[in-house]
């Protein structure tokens, strides 16, 4: 099978130190994949590199068949690749739908042209977007008065806009209660599922990573250790070692707190 998303041993290193070292993957078509391990060990330099903030110092980005390394991160946007962030970032002073109207205003390029009449397009397919979200009861709230765990339904339709192939997001469950959590990864899940969306996600919660991803990979000092899924990973020896030092099974409740 074909992947969406394709790396070939990408890797970055600043001065003497090797960030991401030699990390090929292979997303594919309607896949939710876990990229995990400990803090410093790559997650965040990689996305960098597939969405374009960083150039590889060796390796290749494929997406679809077609080599996107190097592109700016606005072309590779516009490429079908979109992303959300461990912090969100939103308009505060908007609405909800106007946080969504914005995102689409950009994907049809006419953001500058219709500025003075921006709270009357596409007002239709934002509060779509917002459904699929569980959003659409809060169109019209000041994102200043939202609870954190609604800002990150909201950024996932403001993701969504594009209509990304592939959606990465960085840690997106960060800073959430524990049914905020679920709640979202179930809701990413659901996406996959019926909008084909392919996703590579970055989580430390491990619950979330073994109850929903369909398979992992691990890193560790910017070198891919462990690939597989959520029984292989979890009883795997390397990975053992990254997270508890060693001679103990990863189960689930430790796993939760690794």
């Amino acid at each position: 099978m074909t992947a969406v998303l394709e790396t070939m041993g990408l890797t970055r290193a600043f001065g003497a130190i090797v960030a991401v070292d030699d990390v090929s993957l292979r997303l594919q078509k309607g896949e939710l994949l876990a990229l995990i391990g400990p803090n410093g060990a790559g997650k965040s330099t990689c996305f960098n590199m597939l969405m374009g903030q960083l150039k590889p110092t060796m390796g290749n980005v494929i997406l679809e068949g077609e080599t996107i390394t190097g592109m700016k991160p606005r072309d590779v946007w516009r490429k079908g690749v979109g992303r959300t962030f461990q912090i969100t970032a939103t308009y505060s002073s908007m609405t909800v739908i106007e946080n969504v109207q914005m995102a689409l205003m950009s994907h049809h390029r006419d953001i500058m042209r219709v500025m003075p009449y921006a709270h009357k397009r596409y007002r239709d397919e934002a509060l779509a977007l917002l459904e699929l979200v569980s959003m659409a009861d809060q169109a019209d709230r000041h994102c200043a008065v939202l609870a954190y765990g609604d800002l990150k339904r909201m950024e996932l339709a403001i993701a969504l806009a594009h209509s990304p192939k592939v959606l990465l997001m960085d840690e997106p469950t960060a800073g959430m209660a524990p049914k905020e959590r679920v709640a979202l990864m179930k809701l990413t899940s659901d996406i996959v599922a019926g909008q084909g969306v392919s996703v590579l996600f970055t989580e430390h919660d491990m619950d979330v990573v073994f109850a929903h991803a369909h398979r992992i990979m691990v890193l560790n000092r910017g070198a891919l250790i462990a690939q597989g899924n959520a029984s292989e990973i979890r009883n795997n020896a390397k990975v053992q070692e990254v997270y508890l030092g060693g001679g103990t099974v990863l189960s689930d409740g430790e796993a939760a707190h690794a």
